[in-house]
């Protein structure tokens, strides 16, 4: 019977953190907000009538800095969360997060959108972030890792499906600073509510937990701290694999809507929606499929098709009448490829370095995650406005990275196997 309760209060705190990150999933949405705030730019609306005054090669920068500051502030969020449990830290990221939204809802002006999007924003996402999937986890088994971290993680990969359509519906009807006011009121209860949900099973918690035979071997429990983890060369070959994965997936998300509009007019956002799609399966997706056959061999897998997918994009990117159809599944397919980084990622940090720490050691490894959106996102503006909108280069570039990545990837599976072997661990995904 306490087995029965122990699993139905262990899917209820996984619903309640893919709700938490359903929320929270609107930084996909930005491609949106960024067409808006192009579109007033090269209109030359200005400030004195509501509009935006910006240098267009900086319209990408409040969402590469809220991707910064929110895979950094999951260290310390992640600690917090170590420390003081996942309902408190997940609170405080929803007060970030709507108070970010109704800061930039009052302005136009550029360091506002910074400070409101980027800084306060990407904390508050950090905050909530790091609470989800830490809380559901530990709730269940090695064997239900992958799957759980995926179902968890999906909700931040699907949240553009619901909000990509009602962000065009309320900038169509009141404009992008009024629609900043009610996504900060929204999501500032909504995730304060559902984080009243998430809470870590008590203390000597064993999730399926069985007697060992007396000639059975224990294999040895391995609870690594953050110090202990950043002398490991594993974590830094994992980070830089992380880095090129989320940072190639990012910078398709962060213009997906841009890259459609030629093709797709004023049904452009469907392209964030359908890649929204494709994130999430590819997180649950990837996550059950890591249980089986590793997380070393998914994520080989993944970015060498992610490298082919960023090669075919480069050759369509330019055309001016490129089939819809065409960018349909390439959004598709890179949202699902994305999407499966963070599953592996979270997945791989529980079973090399434990659950004690888990909250600030995948912070540390989830810093990739930030600096790699900064970094392509920044460099695919840039390309566009120094070309005239011609992005095919920055597609090569990205290509290319997978395919070092790849090569991460090999070298990571090598060497953690060599690690496994020494210390009598069970292989990844078993």
């Amino acid at each position: 019977m306490a087995s029965d309760v122990s699993f139905k209060k262990g899917w209820i705190v996984t619903f309640a953190g893919t709700g938490v990150n359903l929320a929270l999933g609107i930084l996909y949405t930005w491609s949106i907000f960024r067409s808006e705030i192009q579109r007033s730019i090269v209109a030359g609306e200005g400030f004195e009538i509501g509009g935006f005054d910006w240098n267009l090669a900086a319209v990408n920068d409040p969402y590469a800095v809220c991707c910064l500051v929110f895979a950094f502030f999951m260290i310390p969020a992640g600690k917090f969360q170590d420390k003081l449990g996942p309902r408190l830290t997940a609170a405080i990221g929803g007060v970030l997060v709507g108070m970010g939204f109704l800061l930039i809802s009052q302005s136009t002006e550029y360091w506002v959108w910074i400070l409101g999007f980027g800084v306060m924003v990407g904390a508050g996402i950090g905050c909530g972030y790091s609470s989800a999937t830490p809380a559901a986890i530990k709730w269940f088994p090695p064997v239900k890792t992958g799957l759980v971290a995926g179902l968890v993680v999906s909700g931040f990969g699907l949240a553009p499906a619901y909000i990509s359509p009602l962000s065009n519906y309320l900038i169509e009807s009141y404009g992008l600073i009024k629609t900043m006011q009610i996504f900060g009121i929204t999501f500032f209860f909504v995730v304060i509510l559902l984080s009243l949900l998430l809470i870590n099973p008590p203390a000597g918690y064993a999730p399926g937990a069985k007697p060992a035979a007396a000639n059975t071997k224990v294999r040895p429990v391995v609870e690594a701290s953050a110090g202990e983890i950043l002398k490991s060369i594993n974590f830094y070959l994992i980070w830089l694999a992380y880095f090129i994965g989320a940072g190639a997936g990012l910078m398709v998300i962060s213009s997906i809507n841009s890259m459609a509009q030629a093709s797709l007019a004023e049904l452009a956002f469907m392209a964030v929606v359908i890649l929204a799609v494709g994130n999430a399966t590819g997180r649950i997706a990837a996550g059950a499929i890591s249980d089986r056959i590793g997380r070393e061999n998914t994520l080989m897998i993944m970015l060498g098709f992610q490298a082919l997918l960023m090669f075919i994009a480069m050759t369509v990117v330019d055309v001016s009448e490129t089939s819809a159809v065409i960018i349909i599944l390439l959004a598709t397919l890179i949202g699902f490829n994305y999407g499966t980084n963070l599953s592996i990622f979270p997945a791989i940090t529980k079973d090399l370095w434990g659950l004690k720490n888990f909250g600030i050691n995948y912070g540390l490894v989830f810093s990739a995650w930030g600096v790699g959106g900064f970094v392509f996102s920044r460099v695919y503006q840039m390309i566009a406005s120094a070309t005239d909108g011609k992005t095919s280069m920055a597609f090569l570039a990205a290509g290319l990275f997978l395919l070092l990545g790849v090569g991460l990837a090999f070298i990571i599976k090598k060497k953690l196997i060599i690690m496994r072997q020494r210390q009598d661990l069970p292989a990844s995904g078993a």
